[in-house]
C-alpha cells in the first residue's frame, strides 16, 4: 500500500472533473483505479501526470452502462490493492435537447450512461466497499435552475439523488457515507463543448462570483466529503456552485 492505504475508484476519471479528482485522490495518498471510455492517450496522459505522487493511479476502460464491466473495475482495484474505500462516479454524457427534438434512442442512451452506470456502480459499492468507505456521486446544479433543453439530463440527476439518500441510510451502520456533489457550470470540454460564446459568458455572469468554476472547485467538496472530516454528512446533495442556485 502507498499513502493512506485508501483505495478509490473514479469512473469518467480521464477528464474534467474525474481527472482532476484522481489526481487530487493521489496527490492525499488514495491509490487510484480510474475508468475512461473513450481517448485513450487522454488515460495514458493521467497516468503520466500522477507518476510523482504519493498514490498510484490504474487505468481501465469500461463502459458504466454494462454491468460486467462495472464489476470489473472494483475486480481490478481489488487485485490490485486489496480493497475499494472510496468511490466517485465522474462518468457522463449530455447534449442539450428539448422535448420536441427528442427521441428514445437520445433518452436510452443518456440515462444508460448517467443513471444505469450509476446505479450500477452504487450496487457494487454496496456489496464491496469496505467499513468506514465514502461515496460521492457527481449530480448537477441544473436540478435547480431547470434550463430548457435538460429535462432528460436532469430526470437522471434527480433520480441519483434519490438513490444517494437511500443508500446512505442501507449502508451507515458500517460506517459508509454516501453523498452528491452537484457543480454548478464548470469550464471543462464536458460542458463548453454545447455551447456558444454567449451562452458561457451569460452562464458565469450568473455566478456571484462572475466567473465559471474549475474541476479543482469541485475536486475541494469531493475531497472534503471522502476526509474523516465529514463523516457526519451523509445521505446529502452539496451545491458545488459558486452561490448560483
Amino acid at each position: 500500500m502507498s499513502g493512506t492505504g485508501k483505495v478509490a475508484i473514479v469512473t469518467g476519471g480521464s477528464g474534467g472533473i474525474g481527472r482532476e479528482t484522481v489526481l487530487r485522490l493521489a496527490a492525499s495518498g488514495h491509490d487510484v483505479v480510474a475508468s475512461y471510455s473513450s481517448s485513450e492517450d487522454e488515460a495514458q496522459a493521467l497516468v503520466a501526470d500522477s507518476e510523482s505522487l504519493p498514490g498510484k493511479v490504474l487505468i481501465m476502460k469500461a463502459d458504466v452502462a454494462d454491468a460486467a464491466g462495472v464489476a470489473a473495475l472494483f475486480d481490478k482495484a481489488e487485485e490490485a490493492f486489496g480493497g475499494v474505500d472510496v468511490l466517485v462516479t465522474a462518468a457522463g454524457i449530455f447534449k442539450p435537447t428539448t422535448f420536441a427534438e427528442a427521441d428514445e434512442a437520445h433518452f436510452d442512451r443518456e440515462m444508460a450512461v448517467n443513471l444505469r452506470g450509476t446505479f450500477l456502480c452504487l450496487v457494487q459499492a454496496a456489496r464491496r466497499l469496505r467499513d468506514g468507505g465514502r461515496i460521492v456521486a457527481i449530480s448537477t446544479t441544473t436540478l435547480a435552475l431547470k434550463p430548457p433543453g435538460y429535462g432528460i439530463y436532469n430526470a437522471a440527476k434527480g433520480a441519483i439523488e434519490a438513490m444517494i439518500a437511500i443508500l446512505a441510510k442501507e449502508v451507515g451502520s458500517r460506517g459508509i457515507t454516501a453523498n452528491c456533489v452537484a457543480p454548478g457550470p464548470i469550464e471543462t470540454e464536458f460542458f463548453l463543448k454545447c455551447k456558444s460564446k454567449e451562452e458561457i459568458a451569460a452562464r458565469a455572469a450568473g455566478a456571484p462570483a462572475g466567473r465559471l468554476g474549475q474541476p479543482n472547485d469541485i475536486a475541494d467538496a469531493i475531497e472534503l466529503l471522502i476526509s474523516g472530516k465529514a463523516q457526519w454528512i451523509s445521505g446529502q446533495s452539496v451545491r458545488a456552485n459558486g452561490g448560483m442556485a
